[in-house]
């Protein structure tokens, strides 16, 4: 998680809200890091989460990322948990919850929806205050500097 944190960090050089992700394999090793960049690309699908999953599955050199952890910053929204349960990750790890838009545990559980084929195992609540905190000073420094 403290990796994933460096990573949020790095997303408020360029104005982005600090989230951020990172793909570990099975042996502990990142393959795959991510921070948000909807605004430095000007893209809406730049979440942390599927930038982190896009570079572990090009470095895998496959979209299947079985037995590999997504550890991110910020429980995951809907477009990111439909990204994970498509890309097969064993497990997520996430630090804040997200009671505006989380899709893993507080306004939905889509990626343990007994309906789909692919339920990774969740761990919540991982360095919470740290994460909470990112998230917190940002949108305070927001608020001040309008």
């Amino acid at each position: 998680m403290r990796e994933a944190l460096r990573e949020a960090d790095a997303a408020i050089a360029t104005g982005d809200i600090p989230v951020g992700a990172v793909v570990v394999d099975s042996d502990g090793v990142v393959i795959g890091r991510g921070r948000n960049r909807r605004e430095a690309d000007a893209d809406p699908t730049a979440h942390a989460e599927v930038l982190a999953l896009r570079e572990a599955a090009g470095a895998r050199g496959e979209w299947r990322l079985a037995g590999c952890t997504l550890v991110v910053t910020l429980e995951p929204c809907t477009m990111c948990a439909g990204a994970i349960g498509l890309s097969r990750v064993t497990r997520v790890v996430y630090g804040a919850t997200d009671p505006k838009a989380g899709a893993v545990e507080s306004l939905w559980d889509v990626v343990r929806d007994r309906r789909l084929n692919h339920r990774p195992e969740v761990i919540s609540g991982v360095l919470a205050p740290e994460c909470s905190a990112a998230l917190l000073d940002f949108f305070a420094a927001q608020r001040d500097a309008s």
